[in-house]
């Protein structure tokens, strides 16, 4: 039995391997600076594991998923994750490489110590109707959302990936917020996971751009409809996901990008995370990493801000 767990793992690593980066429409990811050649079967060096987590772990799980992979599925391990996807293999391989390993290299660098203490599923669909059968296979329901969504319970992050990576980096966010911010609150998870919706690299870090959210936002501004940023950062997650007044994703986003924007949020990230049971919404530390403004001026500064920013989408 381990002699064939080992056999099936070193032929999921070179299956791994990649040369290229995929195309992500509307979602200007990079590729890592160099890609390596793709070494020989025999010649793959198995990656460190993570979590406490071994490579019969690994095999185990690639030997199970095997068992009930549907026809036509591609597998690529990329640890944490192990990724399946239904377009070519070629293609599975370059989101895992290209968008997956450097979302997940560049957002280590600057938030996350812990990875994911289990083994998670990153299902790449490639039409709707894949997309939505998948979901209703993995979490026995239909999907809220036509981009992508994580399942915690099954350890699952499931994408329409016709509608580009950047759901993909904002799912991925949800997994490693859960493994190194116990109690996080529903407007700092969702907003660091939005603000990587769309991204980039700027000087070696991952850095979030405007994004299709930021029209929205700007209109609720004008209309003058948007929660303080108190009262937003104490919203529970019933009331920030459901009592959404339609605003929450975009202005918590933006209040990041802010953040990112005034060279301020990993330092915040990092001190809420330490302050987090003294206060737990995050707005004191927001004020404080603030230096400590009247709250009401920085939100007309702010608001001055956002509406002063552009998003152009890509054609």
């Amino acid at each position: 039995m381990m002699r064939r767990l080992a056999l099936v793992f070193a032929l999921v690593l070179a299956v791994g391997c990649s040369r290229s980066d995929p195309k992500r429409p509307n979602s200007p990811i990079p590729p890592p600076a160099a890609t390596p050649p793709c070494p020989a079967a025999e010649s793959v060096v198995v990656p460190e594991p993570v979590a406490g987590l071994s490579r019969t772990d690994y095999a185990q799980h690639v030997l199970d998923l095997r068992r009930r992979l549907p026809p036509g599925f591609s597998l690529v391990v990329e640890p944490p994750f192990v990724v399946l996807g239904n377009g070519s293999a070629d293609r599975v391989r370059h989101f895992a490489v290209g968008t997956i390993r450097w979302a997940v290299t560049l957002l280590k660098k600057s938030y996350f110590t812990r990875d994911p203490s289990r083994i998670l599923d990153i299902w790449l669909l490639e039409d709707d109707t894949s997309y939505r059968q998948a979901s209703l296979d993995l979490v026995g329901r239909l999907p809220n959302t036509p981009y992508g969504f994580y399942d915690d319970a099954k350890g699952a992050l499931v994408m329409n990936i016709t509608t580009g990576g950047g759901t993909l980096v904002h799912e991925i966010v949800h997994p490693f917020i859960e493994a190194n911010f116990e109690h996080c609150p529903a407007w700092f998870n969702e907003g660091l996971g939005s603000l990587y919706e769309q991204s980039d690299e700027r000087d070696g870090e991952i850095v979030g751009l405007t994004n299709w959210r930021l029209p929205g936002l700007q209109r609720a501004i004008r209309r003058g409809v948007l929660p303080s940023f108190e009262a937003l950062t104490h919203t529970t997650s019933s009331d920030f996901y459901d009592r959404d007044p339609g605003t929450n994703y975009a202005q918590a986003r933006y209040l990041l990008y802010y953040l990112q924007e005034m060279g301020l949020l990993v330092r915040y990230y990092h001190l809420f995370l330490e302050q987090r049971t003294l206060d737990p919404t995050g707005y004191r530390t927001l004020v404080r990493v603030l230096g400590g403004p009247d709250m009401r001026r920085f939100r007309r500064e702010w608001e001055e801000y956002v509406l002063g920013l552009e998003f152009h989408p890509r054609t």
